[in-house]
C-alpha cells in the first residue's frame, strides 16, 4: 500500500459565504453540534423527505446527507451473516474482518470488536494474525469521532506487532472533516451555487468536540488513507458508487491520484472529490450489478464490499406508520445484493441500527 505526503500548507481563509441551500445557523458560533443527541444532525428548515435515488452531474452535497430516522422507526432487513470458519494458526494469513461506518460511536465499536474476539476487555488487540479493515467514516453524527480514530491508530500498531494488521479506507466524512479544518468558510464551486466545507460539515453531523480535539497527526493519518484495496477477492471501498473510475485504471492509480489531490490543497479540487464520494446507490437498482461489475473488471476482485449507504436506505424500507410502537431498525448483518456482487456493511448505527463487524468471505 503506497504512502504519500500529508497535509499541505493552510489555505487562505475567506469570509463566510452563505449558500442559499444551507441554513444560516451553520455560520453562527455557540454550542451547536455538540449538544445534538447521538445519531442526529442539526435540523434544517425543510429536511428532505427521502434520499434521492440518483444524482445528476451537478449534484452537490449542500443538503443534509441523509434524513434523520426517528428512533421509533423500525425495519427488518434480509441479511446473510454466515461466514467461513476462522483459519487456524500456521495456515497462512489470519482471518479477514471488515468494519462498516462507525460515525463516532466508540462504545458500540469497542463492543462489536470484543464480540468478534478482535480486542480484549481492556481494548487491546487480541486477534493475533487476523486482518481488520475499516471502510471509512470514523467521525460526525456520533459523540466521539476522535476517540474512534485514536483507537484505530493504536490497534494498527498492536496488530502489526502480533503479525496481523488493522487498516482503514478513506470515507467521505474523512474528506469532509479534512476540508472543514483546512478550508473552513472558503467558498468552493458548487452545482447549487456557493458552498463551503464548514457549512457542509455542520449540516452533515460535524461535532465541535471532534474539531476541538483534532490534531496534526489525525489530519496526516486521514490524508494518507487509501480509497480502494483488493483483499482475498474482495474489492474494498467506502462508497457504493462508480466514481472511483474517474481517478485511475488501477487501485494504485486511484489511491495515488486521490492522495495527490489532497496534497495540492486546492479547495475546489477537494470539494469535487468529496462531492463524488458522497454519491451512492450505484449497485442498488436496475443496472446495479453491471455497475458493480465495472469496478470489479477494472480493479479486480469478485465482490465489492462497501459502507456509506445504510442498509435500511439501500432496501428503501426506512420509516414506519405514524404511531406504530417500534424500537428501531433491525439490522442483523451485512446485505448481499446486486446479483451477489456487492456486500453492504453500513448497519445504520446513527439511526439506532447496528455497527457491523463481519468476517469475510460471506456465503450467499
Amino acid at each position: 500500500m503506497t504512502q504519500g505526503a500529508g497535509q499541505g500548507p493552510e489555505a487562505e481563509q475567506a469570509g463566510p459565504v452563505r449558500d442559499f441551500r444551507v441554513p444560516g445557523y451553520v455560520h453562527e458560533t455557540g454550542p451547536y453540534a455538540q449538544n445534538m443527541p447521538p445519531g442526529e444532525v442539526a435540523p434544517t428548515a425543510a429536511p428532505p423527505a427521502a434520499y434521492p435515488d440518483g444524482y445528476s452531474a451537478d449534484y452537490t452535497p449542500t443538503e443534509r446527507d441523509l434524513p434523520v430516522v426517528n428512533r421509533g422507526d423500525t425495519l427488518q432487513t434480509t441479511v446473510d451473516p454466515a461466514s467461513v470458519p476462522a483459519q487456524q494458526p500456521g495456515e497462512g494469513p489470519g482471518p479477514l474482518f471488515v468494519v462498516g461506518d462507525v460515525h463516532g460511536f466508540l462504545d458500540q465499536l469497542v463492543a462489536a470488536l470484543q464480540d468478534k474476539g478482535l480486542i480484549d476487555a481492556a481494548g487491546n488487540w487480541s486477534a493475533g494474525t487476523a486482518r481488520l479493515w475499516f471502510l471509512g467514516d470514523f467521525t460526525d453524527r456520533g459523540p466521539d469521532g476522535i476517540g474512534v480514530i485514536d483507537l484505530v491508530m493504536r490497534l494498527s500498531a498492536e496488530a502489526a506487532a502480533s503479525g496481523g494488521y488493522c487498516k482503514a479506507l478513506m470515507g467521505n466524512h474523512e474528506l469532509l472533516l479534512l476540508g472543514a479544518k483546512r478550508f473552513g468558510d472558503t467558498p468552493v464551486s458548487s452545482g447549487a451555487g456557493t458552498a463551503t466545507f464548514q457549512a457542509a460539515w455542520l449540516l452533515n453531523g460535524g461535532q465541535k468536540t471532534d474539531m476541538d480535539r483534532l490534531q496534526d497527526h489525525h489530519l496526516q493519518w486521514m490524508a494518507r488513507l487509501d480509497a480502494v484495496e483488493e483483499v482475498d477477492g474482495h474489492l474494498l471501498v467506502h462508497s457504493d458508487t462508480t466514481a472511483y473510475l474517474d481517478y485511475g485504471d488501477s487501485i494504485e492509480a486511484v489511491n495515488d491520484t486521490i492522495r495527490e489531490t489532497l496534497t495540492r490543497n486546492d479547495a475546489d479540487e477537494v470539494w469535487d472529490l468529496f462531492r463524488k464520494f458522497t454519491k451512492r446507490f450505484s449497485f442498488r437498482d436496475e443496472g446495479g450489478a453491471d455497475a458493480a461489475r465495472s469496478l470489479l473488471e477494472m480493479y479486480g476482485g469478485r465482490r465489492v464490499v462497501h459502507g456509506h449507504s445504510p442498509i435500511p436506505y439501500l432496501l428503501g424500507q426506512v420509516g414506519s406508520e405514524e404511531g406504530e410502537d417500534s424500537t428501531g431498525p433491525v439490522v442483523e448483518g451485512p446485505h448481499v445484493y446486486a446479483d451477489g456482487l456487492a456486500i453492504a456493511m453500513d448497519g445504520g448505527v446513527t439511526m439506532a441500527g447496528k455497527l457491523l463487524v463481519q468476517q469475510l468471505p460471506l456465503e450467499r
